[in-house]
């Protein structure tokens, strides 16, 4: 299995296929096409990126070819079993898929007004309502999984799974943009970015060379 993934420091998507794969416990090859750059206009004329139409992530399984996020966490859980993704419970279940949907199809005006920077710390300046409603919709989200479903442990619906997954650039988005949050949310967003495979995640993006200044502007003043 190859998985083929743009800036760690800055691809959010990329990020939710990855932490995907490291759920299911297969073992893959992780291919970094850095974004918006000359390789990466190259990239996506060649073979590999062509069933995405040049979006990442996308993932190789032998002939199988799986794009979009949501479409990989869903065949590794067919692989090795839903219960390594979803919670057992139906109501659990059932509210950890919607959530999960929710963040696919949703909060457009975040994505755009707080771009994925693990590396940036900066306070945001002129937050739109638009943001203010989407920061809102997500800390209601995590206050109901957790208080109705959290107990097993310090993740969204105690322990880590699918939803936690989709929400992990939200928490490395706060943490970035200095977005102020309850304390039930800061514990979770402590215990997400205190994970192994965050941190393996943070310490590949600190280390990466490739800038891109558009996402370098936002809140500069």
């Amino acid at each position: 299995m190859k998985l083929i993934i743009g800036n760690k420091n800055y691809s959010s998507w990329s990020l939710r296929g990855w932490l995907a794969l490291k759920q299911s416990g297969l073992h893959f090859e992780e291919i970094i096409v850095p974004l918006l750059g000359e390789q990466w206009d190259k990239a996506k004329q060649e073979g590999d990126m062509q069933p995405s139409s040049g979006k990442v992530p996308i993932l190789w399984d032998e002939e199988n070819v799986i794009w979009d996020s949501l479409a990989i966490l869903e065949y590794c859980s067919d692989k090795v079993g839903r219960d390594r993704f979803w919670p057992k419970e139906d109501g659990a279940r059932g509210m950890a898929r919607a959530m999960v949907a929710e963040m696919h199809s949703s909060f457009a005006s975040l994505r755009t007004d707080m771009p994925m920077n693990v590396r940036r710390r900066v306070q945001l300046q002129n937050v739109s309502d638009a943001t203010k409603a989407d920061i809102v919709r997500i800390l209601q989200l995590w206050a109901e999984a957790r208080s109705r479903h959290g107990s097993a442990g310090p993740f969204l619906f105690g322990t880590y799974g699918a939803a936690d997954i989709f929400f992990a650039p939200i928490v490395s988005r706060f943490i970035t943009y200095g977005i102020g949050v309850p304390g039930f949310a800061q514990s979770y967003m402590e215990a997400m970015w205190e994970h192994a495979w965050t941190q393996e995640w943070i310490t590949a993006a600190e280390e990466e060379q490739w800038v891109i200044e558009q996402y370098e502007s936002v809140a500069a003043e």
